[in-house]
């Protein structure tokens, strides 16, 4: 039998998928580890180096979308790097997967600052309004929505975000009900409901840190269909 092929990102290794679910076997310690740590099946380029995520204020996650083209996810990282203070998030995400840690773990970008959502059209928000904010909140773009802004993000994406998301929670002790889009904790734009897809199916895992694996090898293979 032949089994699928799986690269490692960071150490350009290629294994079978029947030897990833063994490679995953202490997860927690992984994705609590300083330095650039890597997990298999997701590429994270660290353009600053993790510490101790203890010292870190992160209760929630913010998942959002941008219209930069396709491609300029690196450009705005390293913009973010430089000035990370700036209006911006912690992380960026290409439309191939590729992910892309701009600011220390500990630096607050402006990101989801408004939290003015009060409205209960996508969520109860009662527990959001004027408390999920960027103080506390770790912001994660996925690039590439142009021109159409309706535009869903790419497969690669999908399934980068499923991993990501649950390296973030793993490392920040986040539950799956404090994962949320931009559009459910501030009005945003009207033509597409922003990080909305994504959020749905990151809570859909149900993750719950220090308590699960790293997923099979088969969820987070990109899905076959197209954007």
């Amino acid at each position: 039998m032949v089994f699928p092929r799986l690269v490692l990102a960071g150490i350009g290794l290629v294994v079978p998928l029947a030897a990833y679910a063994q490679s995953a076997t202490d997860f927690a310690t992984l994705a609590r580890s300083a330095g650039q740590p890597q997990i298999p099946g997701l590429r994270i380029v660290y353009l600053t180096k993790l510490g101790n995520p203890a010292q870190a204020p992160w209760r929630n996650i913010i998942l959002h979308q941008t219209e930069g083209a396709p491609g300029s996810a690196r450009g705005m990282a390293e913009a973010q790097a430089k000035h990370p203070v700036r209006r911006g998030v912690t992380l960026w995400v290409e439309t191939d997967g590729t992910v892309y840690w701009a600011t220390p773990e500990t630096i607050v970008t402006t990101h989801g600052d408004g939290a003015n959502r009060n409205d209960d059209k996508y969520i109860d928000n009662s527990k959001t309004y004027r408390q999920v904010t960027r103080l506390n909140s770790i912001g994660v773009e996925f690039n590439g929505n142009a021109p159409d802004v309706r535009a869903p993000p790419t497969p690669e994406q999908f399934a980068a975000s499923l991993l990501l998301v649950r390296f973030l929670q793993e490392r920040y002790s986040i539950p799956a009900e404090r994962i949320y889009a931009h559009s459910w904790i501030d009005y945003k734009d009207a033509r597409y409901c922003e990080g909305c897809e994504l959020a749905l199916r990151a809570r859909a895992q149900a993750y719950r840190p220090g308590q699960d694996e790293l997923p099979k090898a088969s969820d987070v293979m990109p899905p076959a269909a197209g954007r």
